[in-house]
């Protein structure tokens, strides 16, 4: 009998003869381009069985390959069969390059233009030209041949009263649609999720630890907006808590919207928003203008209220996570080594306490031993999951989706005595997190040019890690909000007044130990003595950095300092919050430390 994945493999081929085609590229991304993936359209998936976040697949006659990056070199052997997919590194040798090469001249390769940014089709374009045909898909063949995909979650539309987000819609889409104007564009195609969401102040949980609605939007440079999605969702309250100027289509009627703008100028983010509105618009005879989605930007920078309700919310988290560290240290003075799932349940159990929890932000790294080396660990992939064991470190990288806002934290914990190597490493990485939060910089200031502070004592030791700094974090929306970011990566985007950012560096050793130390950052403004004001950081996460980590030797007096300040906060905001058992274990936890 036929596996799944065989009797899939071979309706796809069978797809591919009846259309005269070559091959089909399957990608991990929907038509939303989002980073998370609701469950029906997990299409690559459904083909292979692999459940990672990036990855793609290509299918021809003969032949099947299957592009994973390093986080999933391993899980992917054990999910996809090796007799039936060849498996290639998606960035050493990415998928087209593989088309390139496995194909012979003048093939044609099928694409559904909604699973790829328009950036991309640019790129493939011009790189298949000389050699391949790239069909352009009006329907996804997996669509037609999944009959048993499951039906998209339809959450409940939650508006968000002015009061909880500090900007009415109707403000909003004024202050869009002005950028949409200086753009020199008549409309703007906005398709981020959460952009959406925060634009029309609105929230769901269309997508798991993504609290945003499947939709699609039309903003024009009058203000008034075009709403694509299911009107029969929508609250009676939805016209007076947007205001006047916001139409609610069904999405099926968007092919039809976006063909009455011939001959308008339409901004189209290259990078979120998929081909097949690109393609639309051209075919409708309009200008499409290559920028970033306007939403970006403002969303990033939080106003007032948004900032208080991110440091209610981190109190809250800090209370759940001091709770989960108190009762984790009592279990291993016990003798009980819990798993991995086990203690990610634990931990969730203790957020889900709070009743403003929505979501997790989401999935919980919980990572023991060795596996914490791999930085983007989840137990859920591997065939059991791993156990605490003494003497090592357990890496818990988690957050929570709250109505006030949304968290992210990362705490490496000694389980028993950490080795000397261990403590080194770990004071290092803690250098860097605090180099980044003690940072002062001028307005303009990009990401990049603040990496170097988390890296510093890493490299000047030998040593780096293969991650970003920092990213982005939103109100209540995305745990990973663009546009700006703390990289080795140019990105050209200064980091602003009222922005939150994450502060992780780390350091990873194969086979071995893992090590991060994550707080979220807001951006705020410093008065100086100097000429101008200067922006810092404030750290918003509140939760003991664990101490038995630490070499204090290696501490400088501000970095002492520092830490010293931070736990003292800690103890200020959460011990008033937790019962005598935690605030005992939070006392010990935030204790100053001194040099020997």
């Amino acid at each position: 009998m036929l596996t799944n994945t065989e009797q899939r493999l071979a309706a796809i081929r069978e797809w591919l003869a009846n259309n005269n085609i070559d091959a089909l590229l399957v990608p991990h991304e929907d038509e939303y381009l989002g980073e998370y993936v609701p469950a029906h359209n997990e299409r690559l998936h459904w083909l292979t069985g692999f459940t990672g976040s990036a990855g793609a697949a290509v299918i021809t006659q003969d032949k099947a390959a299957i592009f994973v990056d390093g986080r999933y070199t391993v899980q992917v052997t054990k999910q996809v069969p090796a007799d039936l997919f060849e498996y290639r590194h998606l960035i050493e040798e990415p998928a087209l390059d593989w088309i390139k090469d496995t194909l012979e001249s003048g093939a044609s390769v099928a694409i559904d233009p909604r699973m790829h940014n328009s950036a991309w089709l640019d790129i493939a374009q011009a790189k298949l030209a000389s050699s391949l045909e790239l069909k352009i898909l009006d329907s996804n063949p997996i669509d037609e041949l999944w009959h048993d995909r499951p039906a998209p979650v339809v959450s409940d539309v939650r508006l968000m009263a002015t009061e909880a987000v500090g900007q009415s819609s109707d403000s909003k889409r004024q202050e869009i649609a002005q950028l949409v104007k200086k753009a020199g564009a008549d409309s703007a195609v906005i398709t981020a999720l959460d952009s959406i969401c925060w634009l029309l102040n609105v929230r769901g949980l269309d997508v798991s630890r993504l609290p945003v609605l499947l939709s699609h939007a039309i903003l024009h440079s009058d203000s008034t907006v075009e709403y694509f999605l299911d009107p029969a969702r929508l609250p009676t309250e939805f016209d007076t808590h947007v205001g006047a100027g916001v139409t609610v289509h069904h999405p099926e009627a968007l092919q039809a919207r976006l063909e009455t703008l011939t001959g308008k100028k339409v901004l189209v983010d290259p990078t979120t928003s998929n081909a097949w509105f690109k393609l639309v618009l051209q075919n409708a005879g309009a200008s499409v203008v290559s920028k970033a989605d306007p939403c970006l930007m403002p969303k990033a920078a939080k106003n007032s209220v948004e900032i208080a309700g991110m440091k209610a919310c981190h109190i809250r988290d800090g209370v759940a996570m001091s709770k989960f560290l108190c009762w984790l240290d009592a279990e291993v003075v016990a003798g009980n080594l819990h798993d991995e799932a086990t203690l990610a349940d634990k931990l969730e159990a203790f957020r889900s306490e709070d009743p403003t929890l929505m979501d997790l932000s989401f999935d919980t790294i919980s990572a023991a031993g060795g596996n914490a080396a791999m930085c983007h660990y989840n137990h859920e992939n591997q065939p059991e999951p791993g156990q605490l064991e003494l003497n090592t470190l357990y890496l818990v990288d988690s957050g929570g989706q709250y109505l006030d806002g949304t968290t992210d934290i990362t705490r490496t914990i000694a389980i028993g005595q950490p080795s000397q190597e261990m403590i080194k490493q770990f004071t290092l990485a803690l250098k860097g997190h605090i180099g980044v939060a003690r940072a002062r910089f001028p307005k303009g200031t990009r990401g990049y040019q603040i990496d170097t502070l988390a890296r510093q004592h890493l490299w000047a030791e030998g040593y780096d890690y293969d991650h970003g700094t920092g990213h982005g974090v939103g109100h209540f929306l995305s745990v990973h909000e663009g546009p700006a970011s703390i990289s080795k990566k140019q990105i050209d985007v200064p980091l602003t007044e009222g922005m939150v950012l994450s502060n992780e560096p780390g350091y990873y050793r194969a086979d071995a130990f893992g090590i991060r130390i994550e707080n979220l950052e807001l951006v705020v403004e410093t008065p100086t003595n100097g000429d101008f004001p200067v922006l810092s950081f404030e750290s918003l996460t509140r939760c003991p950095i664990d101490k038995r980590n630490i070499n204090v030797d290696m501490l400088t007096r501000p970095e002492l300092a520092w830490l010293n300040d931070y736990h003292q906060k800690v103890w200020d905001e959460i011990s008033p919050l937790v019962e005598s058992e935690v605030k005992e274990w939070l006392r010990q936890a935030t204790l100053p430390l001194a040099h020997s």
